[in-house]
């Protein structure tokens, strides 16, 4: 018994021993710096490294009438086709594809027929009925005529004016005429054809106000008004001014656009309808910036807009709208009225980074600050740097014109900022 007690006393001893050997071992754990004192560390090291130099001009916003633009054609004001209201055979069509003709013009002429006679009967049985009309009603004031005659004989007077009525209108339709001053787009009958009621004489177009028709997107619809002006060029280079006359208020149910209709004078016919026309409204006037579309950049969640500096040459991101663009550039709001723009550079940087700012000195730009000797050192590198070294390419890269132009120890790794 007292055998075992030692030994379990023992091993007892010797797992205490290991246990305590790896307590006495462990190295002292070192407790973190407060953040103060880590943002200072941070602030000290950064301030050892060099900024990025960056080349800027000043810009100042210039008024600009804001436009949209749209593709359209012309169209026709009205198409009808002028069709017959009668039954009958043609003996005559008076005009021929292409004829101008005014309001009211024969266009054909259906034979009479017994509709002359018809009419001749109806004026007489309508002379009758007024005799017997006037008869009655003397009769009555003598007291010899009844109330029941009288209605009787004022029924039939009055059938016999709808009769004759009827009979002249007949007549009447043996001639069609032009609802409308136009043009004669096409004929459908000839002399000698039996037509039918309802069936085309010939289809008169009114090209006297054009319309310009074009399709807006649900975006702009909003922007546009009644009597705005639109300015329409055409395929073949012609250029016709008019105003909104028509915007409509249901989208299409494919294309989710509005069709709108500016009227263009056409007095002289000239203006064909069906031309392809790019059409543009002036939809108000705004403070804008003309820039080049290379400046343009994606903030971290995709929105487009541009970097600039601030007044402590730190780089801020503005997100910016274009709102029209020619070859010379583009034309962009969201910028402050007077801005520092980074032309070269504003890939290496990052929003609330503080840099150094060459200023350009060109007079492509308004308003560019002065250029110091030494920033023009920097600029003398910058175009020596900027001749091509791929020969396949032939292409310099913004940020091998920075890399060359950084006058400081240190290598670009991700074109993100320079290390150490």
């Amino acid at each position: 018994m007292r055998t075992t007690y030692i030994t379990a006393l023992v091993i007892a001893v010797i797992v205490t021993i290991w246990l305590l050997s790896g307590q006495i071992n462990q190295p002292k754990k070192i407790m973190p710096e407060p953040l103060s004192v880590q943002n200072s560390e941070l602030t000290d090291s950064q301030s050892d490294t060099p900024l990025t130099r960056i080349r800027a001009i000043v810009m100042h916003a210039q008024e600009k009438i804001s436009k949209i633009t749209v593709r359209g054609q012309t169209q026709n004001k009205r198409t009808v086709v002028v069709k017959s209201e009668t039954k009958g055979r043609i003996i005559s069509r008076s005009v021929e594809r292409g004829d101008q003709v005014a309001k009211g013009t024969l266009l054909c002429q259906l034979a009479v027929d017994d509709r002359k006679v018809a009419v001749l009967k109806t004026e007489a049985e309508l002379n009758h009925a007024k005799i017997d009309y006037q008869g009655s009603l003397k009769l009555q004031k003598r007291n010899l005529q009844s109330a029941t005659d009288i209605a009787s004989v004022k029924a039939k007077l009055a059938r016999a004016t709808a009769d004759a009525a009827r009979a002249e209108l007949e007549l009447a339709r043996t001639e069609i005429r032009a609802p409308f001053a136009g043009l004669v787009e096409n004929t459908h009958v000839e002399n000698g054809d039996y037509i039918q009621q309802g069936a085309g004489c010939i289809t008169l177009i009114d090209l006297d106000p054009m319309l310009l028709v074009g399709q807006v997107a649900e975006r702009n619809v909003h922007k546009l008004k009644l009597n705005a002006t639109a300015i329409g060029t055409l395929s073949n280079g012609q250029i016709l001014e008019g105003n909104i006359s028509f915007i409509g208020s249901k989208s299409d149910e494919n294309t989710r656009t509005y069709t709108i209709e500016a009227e263009i004078p056409n007095a002289d016919l000239a203006i064909k309808s069906g031309y392809t026309a790019q059409i543009v409204v002036n939809v108000g006037r705004l403070s804008a910036h003309k820039v080049s579309p290379a400046l343009l950049s994606l903030d971290d969640i995709g929105n487009i807009g541009i970097r600039t500096v601030n007044a402590q040459n730190r780089v801020e991101f503005h997100p910016v709208d274009i709102i029209e663009d020619d070859p010379s550039g583009i034309w962009v709001v969201g910028l402050p009225a007077t801005t520092t723009l980074i032309t070269v550079g504003q890939e290496l940087v990052v929003p609330g980074e503080e840099v150094k700012v060459v200023f350009e000195a060109t007079g492509g730009f308004p308003a560019s600050s002065p250029v110091s000797s030494e920033d023009k050192s920097f600029q003398s590198a910058i175009k020596s740097s900027a001749q091509p070294s791929d020969k396949t390419s032939g292409r310099v890269l913004a940020t091998d014109i920075v890399r060359s132009s950084v006058a400081s120890p240190g290598t670009i790794t991700s074109g993100t900022g320079i290390s150490p």
